[in-house]
C-alpha cells in the first residue's frame, strides 16, 4: 500500500499521545512541518513528523494530504523559516482567510512573498530568515532571546507556549540544525564538553533527575548565564551544579551533560 502524507497548513496542530483530546500533548507541529502517515481511524491518523521521526497522533481534521512527489521535494528543499518576529500572517487566496504564522513555522518554496500547497496558493507578509546566516551561533541566542518569556507549556514548540527541549529545537531550526524533539534524545547530538570553563555561546547544557535521567535542557549565553524554559523562558545562572534561580535562592536543575552541536 502506498504511503500517506500530508503537511501543516494551520499555526499550530497539536500532536497527542494517544487518538484523544484528552490525551497528552507531546509536540505539536507548526505551520509548513510535513508528515508522514502511519495509522488512520474514523477521527485520528497518527503521523510521523518529517523534521525529527517523532510519533504522535492528531486530528483527522487538522490533516491536510499531499502527495509522494510534494513530500520528497520537501525532503530536498532548504526550507525557508519564520524568523526575527514573533508572527506573520498568511492570506490563503482561495478564500481570503488569514492564517497567523509563528516564529520557527517553515515556509516551503517561499518566491516572491508566494508559496503553494498543493493546489492553495498563500501569500504571505512577515520576516523570513535568510538562507545567508545559517549555523551562527550569534543568531542562534538572537532567536533564543526573541522567546525570552514566552510561557512553559508541555510539548509546545512557538513563542506563546513552549517547553524546554522545544525552546532547543526551533532556535536550531532557525539556524539550519534539525534536533531531535525531546532532551534526553538531543544529549545524544554534538560532541561533549568536560568543564562549563570550554563551553561557549549557543552550545547546550543538560540536567538530570535524581534517577540520572536526563529532564531538561538549556542554552548557554556565556558569562555563566543559560536560557531555558522553565515556568517561562528565562535567563538565569549557572555553575558547575547546575542552574541557581535567584527567584527560589536555590538550584533548579543539576547539570549532567555539556554538548556543542554548532562546531
Amino acid at each position: 500500500m502506498a504511503s500517506e502524507y500530508g503537511i501543516s497548513v494551520l499555526s499550530v496542530i497539536p500532536g497527542r499521545k494517544e487518538a484523544a483530546d484528552a490525551s497528552e500533548q507531546v509536540t505539536q507541529l507548526l505551520f509548513g512541518e510535513h508528515y508522514e502517515v502511519l495509522e488512520k481511524n474514523k477521527k485520528w491518523i497518527r503521523i510521523r513528523c518529517a523534521i525529527d521521526d517523532y510519533e504522535c497522533w492528531i486530528d483527522l481534521k487538522q490533516h491536510y494530504p499531499i502527495d509522494q512527489k510534494f513530500a520528497e521535494r520537501l525532503e530536498k528543499q532548504k526550507f525557508i523559516p519564520v524568523g526575527l518576529d514573533m508572527a506573520g500572517l498568511a492570506i490563503r487566496e482561495s478564500n481570503g482567510d488569514m492564517i497567523p504564522i509563528l516564529l520557527g513555522s517553515s515556509l516551503p518554496f517561499l518566491k516572491d512573498g508566494k508559496l503553494k500547497i498543493g493546489k492553495e496558493v498563500f501569500s504571505f507578509d512577515g520576516a523570513v530568515q535568510s538562507k545567508h546566516a545559517r549555523k551562527n551561533s550569534e543568531l542562534l541566542i538572537q532567536h533564543a532571546r526573541i522567546l525570552r518569556n514566552a510561557p512553559y507549556m508541555w510539548g509546545g514548540r512557538h513563542p506563546f507556549g513552549i517547553d524546554c527541549s522545544g525552546l532547543v529545537q526551533i532556535c536550531y531550526k532557525m539556524i539550519g540544525i534539525n534536533l531531535p524533539r525531546d532532551a534526553y534524545q538531543q544529549a545524544e547530538h554534538g560532541h561533549g564538553l568536560s568543564f562549563l570553563e570550554e563551553a561557549q555561546a549557543g552550545d547546550l547544557a543538560f540536567f538530570d533527575n535524581e534517577e540520572g535521567r536526563i529532564i531538561h535542557v538549556g542554552i548557554l549565553l556565556g558569562e555563566n548565564q543559560i536560557i531555558h524554559a522553565s515556568g517561562f523562558v528565562r535567563i538565569d545562572r549557572i555553575d558547575h551544579q547546575g542552574i541557581y534561580n535567584d527567584d527560589i535562592r536555590d538550584y533548579s536543575h543539576r547539570l549532567r551533560i555539556l554538548k556543542r552541536i554548532i562546531d
